[in-house]
């Protein structure tokens, strides 16, 4: 698992190949980053079922009732399978716009 911060934004990438562990990686470190917008990537993995998805959603919603951003990345996806609780977009810049734009929702008291 490889950690990036930039800023008031943390992401983090499996690097071992095996979603389960990387989920329960995440999960069990989580009070490590819960202060922090997160972006969790899955550009590694390829073949991705909305199933797999949905095993964020706890983390998702505990992390957005703390006012902090949660977003999925992964590509070759049906995204409109995806529950819209859950915010899951195809690349890292799309990411990170997504964080601003929901910061300056915060900002504004929306």
């Amino acid at each position: 698992m490889k950690v990036d911060q930039k800023a008031h934004t943390i992401t983090i990438r499996d690097t071992q190949g095996d979603f389960t562990s990387f989920l329960m990686k995440v999960t069990h470190q989580y009070k490590t980053f819960e202060k922090h917008n997160l972006i969790i990537d899955l550009l590694f993995y390829k073949d991705f079922s909305t199933d797999d998805i949905k095993l964020f959603m706890p983390l998702s919603k505990q992390h957005k009732k703390a006012k902090k951003s949660f977003v999925i990345v992964t590509s070759d996806f049906d995204y409109n399978a995806v529950p819209s609780k859950l915010t899951v977009v195809p690349s890292l810049l799309e990411a990170h716009d997504i964080i601003e734009m929901e910061e300056i929702e915060r900002d504004l008291g929306f």
